[in-house]
């Protein structure tokens, strides 16, 4: 499997960490953006939205990470753990992606990402959005050792992404006790952990 992507990119971590759990073979396509490698025709003709991370297995193309992670899951997931077949158990699972797509890792390039790449003063009404999302988080977590059940899935994975993505920008972890407990477990326990902190290290030089 062919895997577009950028090491400290946290969607493109997340599906790393998945393949990782999976056993799952990716071969890594570094994509430099900066060069404008993603607009290249050829690019574009497997993902006309020439966004990263992109998959291509055995000519079939697919983007966006958490669709990515849960194909990964359904495909080559040697049980259902990392995305569960129960109705109910799966929906907290879809929540957790969603709540992450669209809140806590939207909330972090809403305030950061116009200061890395635009040059654009901070925000403070956007800081405080980022807080809450956090703070939404810690809710979820409350009595969980795992955001979405009992065991590791694929919400603890793509927010493991995102969290580690908000520490290494300098976000204070600890005032938020059931977050920093779980993120603390999770780095142990997630397969391709390791991967994950090399990433958003080498991410973490644009908050130097």
């Amino acid at each position: 499997m062919d895997f577009y992507y950028l090491p400290g990119s946290a969607p493109c971590r997340a599906v790393q960490m998945t393949a990782k759990a999976v056993g799952a073979e990716l071969n890594l396509k570094v994509l430099n953006l900066m060069a404008g490698e993603h607009l290249k025709p050829d690019f574009i003709k497997i993902n006309p939205q020439h966004t990263i991370p992109t998959l291509v297995d055995n000519g079939f193309s697919l983007w966006e990470s958490r669709a990515i992670m849960v194909y990964l899951a359904e495909k080559y997931g040697k049980d259902d753990t990392l995305y569960p077949k129960d109705p109910t158990k799966r929906a907290v699972v879809n929540q957790r992606l969603y709540f992450d797509m669209g809140t806590l890792y939207q909330r972090f390039a809403d305030y950061y990402y116009p200061q890395i790449f635009a040059k654009a003063p901070a925000d403070e009404e956007k800081f405080k959005k980022m807080q809450e999302a956090v703070e939404f988080l810690n809710t979820f977590l409350d009595g969980q050792t795992y955001a979405a059940g009992s065991s590791l899935t694929l919400a603890d994975l793509t927010l493991l992404a995102t969290v580690s993505t908000y520490e290494v920008a300098g976000f204070d972890l600890k005032k938020y006790a059931n977050v920093q407990k779980w993120y603390d477990n999770v780095k142990k326990v997630a397969p391709g952990a390791d991967i994950n902190q090399k990433g958003a290290d080498e991410f973490k030089q644009f908050f130097n």
